[in-house]
């Protein structure tokens, strides 16, 4: 027999069967019941290999000859589909003569009973144990106590939400293909959760969709298109966060220092969605600074110290460079919520106050674009703001979360300007603003008429001027 299959070696040992080596470990472990990986020996066909080559060797020899066939096994933990507590689904069963059987399906949906105490009994029996009332199914029948897990509903919620009124059937062919059919693989658009969560709901999940696929109540074997995983956040320690640790973040105890808004957009800056991620109490200030400036962009405060609308928020027309970022706003916010990527579109509305910081107005149209973005990320300083300006301006009516989204123009986007840097000597002296048709005779020349520069190379010998398109210019003198 084989000595690396552990229950081959027992049957071996009781029966005094000759036991043969056939793995030998690439370590110094004891050969015989060594299970893991190593090198083939004793063995004419396949000696020398490593363990899987020789496993996929002498599968091809036993598939070219109709022997056998390679296949893959799955291994399922088992799942206890039942709970001790009182907050769960009640199973529709009930116990009779010491044997237990299913309620009809006219008693169905089985309702659990109201509790005023539904805390553990102490007696080791489930807490629905002390509706005494509600146990008695009949004379000789009780029902069982024992409740479904929270992966009962949650398998299968998405489906109900397609049809939630619907007192006949768990959901209505008709309302099944319209939601959940279609050309797409799945119904539901996105999947979004933790991996040690997906593993468990997502794939319970599957199962659930795919028996009642197969029962022919659904019209698709797959529910999800596509699914995310999020990224743990670890401790500022950059370990797990946990109470051992000492390093867990109340989130209620961040909201009272630095409100709401600053922990949501905090959590959406950190970085990518799916990275993992320490927490830094630096960075949820660095947030609550950005979210004070997006006040003070539209706010001031009156000598009585009260905040009031800033007199520059005005009816006007927005400058050609304004509209540029507005637009980028728009373009760069739209695409990376698509995609998930909220650090960067947070990043893009930091671009975009910082343009009009200081400007000498602030065009109305261009804040309230601005609030519509900003609105998904920091709902309660948005729409603390947008109210604000509804009374002073009548140009826009309803509530911010009843906007339509901004849409932006792809021709808007375009650069008709350039910075281009003037070096003298390699050191950068200014900077000057210029056509992006300008040709390099006209920036040497613009350069060269620069005040600045003229003073610096005054009385001297110009010998040469570098010009690289769209970038710098370089006097040599």
């Amino acid at each position: 027999m084989p000595a690396h299959d552990e229950r081959d070696l027992e049957f071996a040992r009781k029966f005094d069967l000759p036991i043969r080596q056939v793995v030998q470990p690439l370590g110094g472990e004891d050969p015989i019941g060594f299970i893991g990986e190593g090198i083939a020996i004793n063995s004419p066909a396949i000696d020398g290999l490593p363990s899987r080559e020789a496993i996929r060797k002498i599968t091809q020899w036993l598939e070219e000859r109709g022997l056998g066939k390679g296949a893959i096994n799955y291994k399922l933990r088992d799942w206890l589909f039942s709970r001790q507590r009182y907050w769960g689904e009640p199973f529709p069963v009930v116990w009779e003569s010491g044997k237990h059987r299913a309620l009809d399906e006219s008693e169905l949906p089985v309702v659990p009973p109201p509790l005023d105490d539904y805390k553990p009994t102490g007696t080791g029996e489930p807490p629905l144990a002390k509706a005494k009332d509600w146990i008695r199914y009949s004379d000789k029948a009780l029902r069982e106590t024992n409740v479904m897990p929270q992966w009962a509903g949650s398998c299968w919620y998405y489906l109900r939400f397609c049809d939630p009124q619907n007192d006949k059937r768990f959901v209505c062919e008709r309302a099944e293909k319209y939601w959940m059919g279609g050309n797409k693989p799945g119904g539901v658009d996105l999947y979004v959760g933790g991996t040690e969560h997906a593993v468990l709901h997502l794939l319970y999940a599957r199962f659930w969709h795919k028996v009642l696929f197969d029962l022919g109540y659904l019209s698709k074997p797959e529910p999800f298109q596509r699914l995310v995983n999020q990224g743990i956040i670890l401790g500022e320690d950059n370990q797990k966060m946990s109470k051992s640790r000492g390093n867990i973040v109340n989130p209620d105890d961040v909201i009272d220092q630095y409100g709401a808004d600053a922990f949501r957009c905090y959590e959406m800056f950190m970085g990518p969605l799916e990275q993992m991620k320490p927490w830094s109490m630096r960075g949820v200030e660095g947030v609550f600074r950005f979210l004070a400036r997006v006040w003070r962009l539209l706010m001031r405060e009156n000598q009585a110290s009260e905040w009031e609308l800033s007199p520059a928020v005005q009816d006007v027309d927005l400058m050609k460079a304004q509209q540029r970022i507005v637009h980028a706003t728009i373009k760069k916010v739209t695409e990376d919520i698509e995609s998930l990527s909220f650090n960067t579109a947070i990043a893009q509305m930091m671009i975009f106050v910082n343009a009009f910081t200081n400007a000498e107005s602030l065009p109305i149209s261009a804040m309230r674009t601005f609030l519509i973005l900003l609105n998904p990320f920091a709902p309660h300083i948005a729409s603390e703001l947008w109210e604000k300006l509804d009374a002073k301006f009548k140009d826009v009516r309803g509530d911010i979360a009843e906007q339509a989204w901004p849409t932006y123009d792809e021709r808007l986007l375009a650069e008709d300007e350039v910075e281009i840097v003037i070096q003298v000597n390699g050191k950068v002296r200014d900077r000057m603003k210029m056509s992006i048709l300008a040709t390099e005779e006209e920036i040497k020349s613009a350069a060269l008429e620069n005040p600045r520069i003229r003073e610096l190379t005054s009385g001297r010998t110009i010998r040469k001027v570098i010009v690289v398109p769209k970038k710098l210019v370089n006097v040599v003198a």
